[in-house]
């Protein structure tokens, strides 16, 4: 059995799309699965919207994602091969040279190459979809060629894939209505005929084929916003493939493993950011407290001690690293600043009938805090001070009324995580001054 090879062909004439990766990652996991091998051919011929800046993203990012080639080409490169073949299917009879108008220009005459149609019916096996058959007489003499130096694309993708030896052909449904061209190429240069898997197309929520105007369609997008490639590169991998097991969590390794054409669905896959940001979430907590630092690169202003004690709450709640940069910014940036509470919101659990319970409580809490060791987990503090928040619910209001002047004396925000958390992460000293500032604004 001949080694298997699949490949990814690019083209450098945008930002890498979130589709790409997928297919590339497809096809590397079918290679590796396999024991073959997985190429890389950038697809330049496209002169003029070809940039490298496009080709060095794509690179950039496949690589990121953790994925690597045994191989890399320009299809530019293969230019003379092209016309070499061009001229030899026109010596044989099989295309020819066409007089005609320009497309863009009827007063101007080219000559393009036209393959000679023998109009058959083509069937062929689709690893996901079965057989497939096609009329190849509606196609015609269709183009090959703009000039013997300047081969399409069908022609040029065929040329390639036979000379590298690519035996399976993984990409998307959008590509089922070109293989009928190729295969008619193939047949006239005389090369074997690849296995074709046609992937399910990646969808929005409103089943349209994903849009940039709604959701962000390139892998630049969600690795600024603070994605992990393990949380995309596991996500991307049950966009349209399904294990066969309870399993959610996969490692690159293990999709190698686990992959299988059987596994891929016909339909549609759905794009949910709600999926992807929970899957992300998973990655991120499986890290370990100096990789999670390291990723999240903390401006160096913060106090990196208090941002070390807030760990497991950005774990608890960020999704990305974007959010977690957020929450230092946003609801924990009362950890590093020393806020400055507003007598009427220290009151605005408090209502007239009780004007001192707010002043009463703090002065009760501090005491209670005064009597705590440091270094207290969230849940220790929370056991000592609850009791005193749960004492004569009539007269103090309850819980709320007792806690929120508590919460706000010490962050100085309407949102913020929990008052026991907080004075974890502060530490005794700390939330005790902050405490003692509440209470002389109070008077």
């Amino acid at each position: 059995m001949s080694t298997v090879v699949t490949r990814i062909p690019p083209s450098p004439t945008g930002r890498l799309h979130i589709g790409t990766a997928r297919t590339a990652l497809f096809n590397y996991l079918f290679a590796k699965h396999e024991g073959g091998k997985f190429i890389f051919r950038s697809e330049d011929t496209d002169k003029t919207r070809s940039k490298k800046e496009f080709e060095d993203e794509i690179i950039e990012g496949l690589t990121w994602l953790g994925l690597s080639w045994d191989s890399f080409s320009r299809q530019s490169e293969n230019a003379t091969r092209h016309q070499e073949l061009l001229e030899k299917i026109i010596a044989e009879g099989k295309a020819y040279l066409s007089k005609e108008p320009a497309k863009d220009d009827a007063t101007k005459m080219v000559e393009v190459v036209r393959l000679k149609n023998p109009g058959k019916t083509i069937t062929f096996t689709d690893e996901i979809r079965g057989d497939i058959t096609f009329d190849t007489t509606e196609l015609g003499d269709f183009v090959l060629a703009k000039s013997l130096s300047e081969p399409l694309y069908h022609f040029a993708v065929v040329v390639d894939d036979a000379d590298a030896g690519v035996t399976h052909v993984i990409r998307g449904e959008d590509h089922i209505s070109n293989t009928p061209r190729q295969i008619l190429i193939q047949e006239a240069l005389g090369v074997a005929r690849p296995v074709y898997a046609h992937l399910p197309l990646i969808l929005g929520p409103d089943r349209a084929k994903l849009s940039k105007r709604k959701s962000p369609t390139s892998l630049a997008d969600y690795r600024a916003e603070g994605f992990l490639p393990e949380g995309l590169i596991n996500y991307l991998a049950l966009l349209g493939w399904n294990p066969g097991t309870e399993q959610e969590d996969f490692s690159l390794p293990e999709l190698v493993e686990a992959f299988s054409f059987k596994g891929v669905q016909k339909s549609g896959a759905i794009w949910s950011r709600e999926k992807l940001l929970s899957v992300n979430q998973r990655w991120m907590r499986k890290m370990g407290d100096e990789a999670f630092l390291t990723a999240l690169n903390a401006p160096s202003s913060l106090d990196a001690t208090i941002v070390a004690k807030a760990l497991p709450l950005i774990k608890d709640r960020a999704s990305t690293f974007g959010e977690a940069r957020e929450m230092l910014s946003g609801e924990l940036s009362c950890l590093f600043e020393e806020p400055n509470p507003a007598k009427e919101t220290l009151l605005l659990k408090n209502p007239s009938e009780r004007p001192n319970v707010a002043k009463t409580a703090l002065e009760v809490l501090l005491e209670a805090l005064n009597g705590l060791p440091e270094g207290l987990s969230a849940e220790e503090v929370k056991e000592t001070l609850m009791p005193y928040a749960d004492r004569n619910p009539k007269e103090t209001g309850g819980r709320g009324a007792i806690l929120w002047p508590l919460r706000y004396a010490l962050s100085g925000q309407e949102r913020s995580p929990d008052p026991f958390t907080l004075i974890a992460i502060l530490g005794k000293k700390t939330s005790m001054s902050r405490i003692q500032k509440a209470l002389g604004i109070l008077g």
